[in-house]
């Protein structure tokens, strides 16, 4: 079953400096039917105006994903982090029993995109800490980018959940096939257009997928794809 959340249908969040769309409830956004899903607790799409952002706040047990997709972010913390966020890079904060960060809009001039993204971890009180890693510049296929320690990610999290990154030409093809029945999917269209087990998603959808094996992804418009594999 292949269950779409449209990007028309999420929560939104306007200010002079950030346009926010919320995939899940989040802060003043609320719906009890979206509440998460398995372990994914957050997805924001995000864009901040130049030379803006969120100031130091604090956050404890839940595993932080940052995914630019234009400009640059600059995160500092309190295990003594600075650092600058770019597309093509991918970057996990275990907050853990507490840590405390900023993320501001790089540029004086130009907007910056990301999505950030919360999973819920399977231990609580952890130490903080915190990854940055390049992604592989490798087209119609799946990259891993973070997992927990005993798979091959790019950057470790305290959850059984997998995710991946695909990055598709027009018209080329791609398919994903779960373990076992004990899982189950998210996608997220970031940019472009696909179908997915023949059903269509566009830039900003969504799609809960469960008891489908395999989900086949046919690309209509250059794709830019998240996929979560998850318990369920």
């Amino acid at each position: 079953m292949i269950t779409i959340r449209r990007s028309t249908e999420r929560g939104h969040v306007h200010s002079d400096w950030l346009e926010s769309f919320h995939t899940f409830s989040f802060g003043d956004y609320y719906d009890p039917e979206h509440m998460g899903f398995s372990h994914l607790r957050v997805i924001n799409q995000d864009t901040i105006q130049p030379s803006q952002g969120f100031g130091m706040h604090s956050h404890h047990d839940m595993e932080i994903i940052t995914y630019v997709t234009q400009g640059e972010l600059a995160h500092k913390d309190s295990l003594g982090t600075g650092s600058v966020i770019k597309p093509g890079e991918i970057q996990r904060m275990s907050a853990g029993k507490g840590i405390r960060h900023s993320e501001f809009n790089h540029s004086k001039t130009d907007t910056v995109k990301l999505l950030q993204i919360w999973v819920m971890p399977n231990q609580k009180g952890v130490e903080p800490s915190y990854e940055q890693k390049t992604i592989p510049a490798v087209k119609n296929e799946w990259i891993l980018l973070a997992s927990s320690a005993e798979d091959s990610g790019l950057v470790k999290t305290h959850q059984d959940a997998k995710l991946y990154v695909a990055y598709l030409n027009d018209f080329a093809s791609i398919e994903y096939c779960f373990k076992d029945a004990t899982r189950c999917g998210w996608l997220q269209v970031v940019q472009g257009a696909v179908l997915v087990n023949g059903k269509t998603l566009h830039a900003g959808d969504g799609a809960a997928v469960i008891d489908e094996p395999t989900i086949q992804i046919e690309c209509k418009q250059n794709a830019e794809l998240l996929w979560f594999d998850l318990l369920r």
